[in-house]
C-alpha cells in the first residue's frame, strides 16, 4: 500500500543546478549532490543559499538545513534540535491505514494515538490517508512538539512523557497507538551516519542498553488505551523483533512481526482481541 500525495509533496526535478555548487556538495560527501544542489537552489537564492550551502557542507542533515522532510508524499516542517523521520518509518503509517481501513464500522471516528512522535510524521500521514479519524499526538520535546503540531493541524498534540499527557477520556478508545520510540543500543550510537550523532539529540535516539528502554515502557501502557480490536504498532529493527513479540505478548496482546526488505524496515504489530480490553 502506497501513502498518498498531497499539497507540499516534492516538486519535479527542474533546471539542472550549478556544477559548481555539485561539486562542492560532492566533494563534502554528498551522496546525492545534484539532487541536493538542486532543492538547496530551489529554496534559496543569494546569501542566503550560501548560508544553507555552508551548513549542509559542515555536515547538517539536509532536511534541517530546508526546513522540510519528506514522508508518504507528504512535506512535513523540521527543525534544528529534533529528530529526522526515517523513510522506513512509513511502514509504520503504512501498516496503521491498512489496519484502520480493515477494522470492524463503529459508531464513532477512528482514533489514533503517536506517542513518542517527535514531529508528527506518522500521524500526518495516517491522517492524510484517513482524514475521518481523530488524531493525538505527544513527545516530551518541546522543539518537536512545535514541529509536529504545525504538521498536524486540528490535533491534539501535547507535551508529555511516553502516555502522560493524553486524556484519560482516551483510555478503552484508541484503534492504533502508534510509536517510533528510539531503539539503538547505547553503545551502537557511535556507528550511527555522523549527521544524526551530531545534530539529532540524544534521547530520540538511545534506547538504553538493549535499544529497549522506552520501547518497553510503550508495550506497557499501551493495553489500558487500545479498544477492543485495536492495534499497538512500534517501529524496531529485525534483530530486535522476536524480543519485541514477546514483551507484546506478555502485555496481553497479539503479537506479530512485519517488515519491508526494501526499506529495512521493521515493525511488530499488537492486537487486542475484539472483545478484551475496556469497554467504550
Amino acid at each position: 500500500m502506497s501513502l498518498p500525495s498531497a499539497r507540499g509533496s516534492v516538486p519535479p526535478p527542474a533546471d539542472a543546478p550549478p556544477a559548481e555548487l555539485v561539486a562542492r556538495l560532492r566533494a563534502a560527501g554528498c551522496v546525492f549532490a545534484e539532487d541536493e544542489a538542486r532543492l538547496l537552489t530551489e529554496a534559496a537564492e543569494g546569501a542566503e543559499l550560501d548560508a544553507m550551502v555552508a551548513r549542509r557542507v559542515s555536515g547538517e542533515p539536509l532536511e534541517l538545513v530546508l526546513g522540510w522532510v519528506e514522508f508518504g508524499g507528504l512535506r512535513l516542517a523540521v527543525a534544528p534540535g529534533v529528530f529526522v523521520p526515517r523513510r522506513r518509518s512509513e511502514l509504520v503509517a503504512e501498516t496503521a491505514i491498512e489496519l484502520l481501513e480493515g477494522a470492524a464500522p463503529r459508531d464513532r471516528p477512528a482514533v489514533v494515538v503517536e506517542l513518542c512522535c517527535g514531529v508528527g510524521a506518522i500521524a500526518a500521514a495516517t491522517a492524510a490517508a484517513r482524514p475521518d479519524t481523530r488524531v493525538w499526538a505527544a513527545d516530551l520535546d518541546a522543539a518537536a512538539v512545535a514541529c509536529a503540531r504545525a504538521n498536524l493541524p486540528g490535533a491534539e498534540v501535547s507535551i508529555g512523557d511516553i502516555d502522560s499527557s493524553l486524556p484519560t477520556t482516551l483510555r478503552g478508545r484508541v484503534d492504533v497507538l502508534a510509536a517510533n520510540a528510539p531503539y539503538v543500543p547505547t553503545d551502537q550510537i557511535a556507528t550511527m551516519p555522523r549527521e544524526a550523532r551530531e545534530h539529532e539529540p540524544l534521547p530520540t535516539l538511545d534506547g538504553g542498553p538493549d535499544g529497549l528502554q522506552v520501547v518497553r515502557r510503550v508495550v506497557e501502557a499501551a493495553p489500558q488505551w487500545l479498544a477492543p480490536g485495536g492495534h499497538l504498532i512500534i517501529e524496531t529493527s529485525a534483530g530486535q523483533a522476536p524480543v519485541l513479540v514477546e514483551l507484546v505478548e506478555a502485555a496481553g496482546l497479539r503479537a506479530e512481526p512485519r517488515t519491508d526488505p526494501e526499506r529495512a524496515a521493521t515493525v511488530v504489530i499488537g492486537a487486542v482481541e475484539p472483545t478484551a480490553g475496556v469497554g467504550l
